[in-house]
């Protein structure tokens, strides 16, 4: 009887497989798979660096003691990678931040969620 019961749940499993793929069952989520566009900051004739206005921190890891490292500005779009409480992992992909007022170019990094609007599958 064990061995029915084994044999019955094995071809059932692979039943449902097959059924899930044929159905086009959606792929488990990868990173990246989750964009956005950054809000909410000050638009970019307002921009100054010193007082920390017109763009959003990119920083070295999740919070704001770590360092700085580059700016995305209103409606930058990004690619999410990761996310740490209110803090997101976020790659540019388009607008401003590939040519910044400061910093690296297309910043790679951790950036406050408030002033991100994401869709998608996001961490």
């Amino acid at each position: 009887m064990r061995t029915f019961v084994t044999s019955v749940l094995k071809k059932s499993s692979v039943a449902a497989i097959v059924l899930m793929s044929a159905l086009g069952a959606a792929a488990p989520a990868q990173a990246g798979d989750c964009t956005g566009y950054v809000v909410g900051v000050r638009p970019l004739n307002q921009y100054d660096h010193t007082a920390g206005r017109g763009f959003l921190s990119v920083r070295t890891g999740p919070g704001g003691s770590y360092q700085q490292i580059g700016e995305l500005y209103l409606g930058d779009e990004f690619a999410v990678w990761d996310r740490r409480g209110n803090w997101y992992l976020v790659q540019c992909m388009a607008g401003r931040c590939t040519q910044p007022y400061w910093g690296q170019p297309s910043p790679n990094g951790w950036a406050y969620g408030n002033y991100l609007s994401m869709g998608g599958v996001c961490p």
